[in-house]
């Protein structure tokens, strides 16, 4: 079915909204931005705003919503492409130093989020334990590919260092920062792969 232009001038708006506050909200953090200034950059009515999103809390769900998207495609795109579960897993260790090395990297998203919205029962820190829990679930099943035995707890590792990474990564030098990751999952994917009895 074929869209008329004023059907699809709510979907461009409710883009427009979201690239803005997704910029702005990393850039700058989400208390610090209001509601105004996300309508005013994005050149929209504030009807408009409400229309699409019900409140500031849905707008920041959304922001993280797309962050979450756009991480599972590359977590997905590493394991699609039918590499050994080592492999995906280095290949997703590149995409977060390539992240980190990227112009205007202020660390996660997610970590930022939660720093910010504290309460366990916050939609905004509900979205962002779904994500981690995806992606320490994902950890978990390549590692468990790698071997089975001990996939849990080297998961939790990898997540940490991660973590670590996205933190440094900001504050310090990016590219020492990535090498230093990426050599710690280096290093922990082949002590993984060795029985503990070995």
């Amino acid at each position: 079915m074929v869209r008329s232009e004023s059907e699809s001038r709510p979907s461009e708006a409710r883009d427009r909204l979201l690239k803005t506050a997704s910029q702005v909200f990393y850039a700058e953090g989400i208390h610090s931005v209001g509601v105004d200034r996300i309508i005013a950059e994005a050149q929209v009515t504030r009807a408009t705003f409400y229309r699409h999103f019900p409140s500031k809390d849905s707008l920041i769900v959304a922001y993280l919503t797309e962050a979450d998207l756009a991480i599972r495609g590359q977590a997905e795109a590493a394991v699609a492409a039918g590499r050994p579960a080592a492999d995906a897993l280095r290949a997703i260790a590149q995409g977060i130093a390539q992240g980190i090395r990227s112009p205007g990297f202020r660390g996660c998203a997610f970590l930022n989020a939660v720093a910010e919205y504290p309460d366990s029962d916050h939609p905004v820190h509900q979205t962002v334990l779904v994500h981690r829990q995806w992606f320490l679930d994902t950890i978990t099943g390549l590692l468990a590919q790698v071997r089975e035995q001990g996939a849990d707890a080297a998961a939790r590792h990898f997540v940490m260092m991660r973590d670590g990474a996205m933190a440094e990564g900001c504050l310090f030098d990016p590219e020492l920062v990535s090498a230093t990751f990426l050599a710690g999952v280096e290093g922990l994917v082949k002590a993984h792969a060795k029985p503990a009895d070995a």
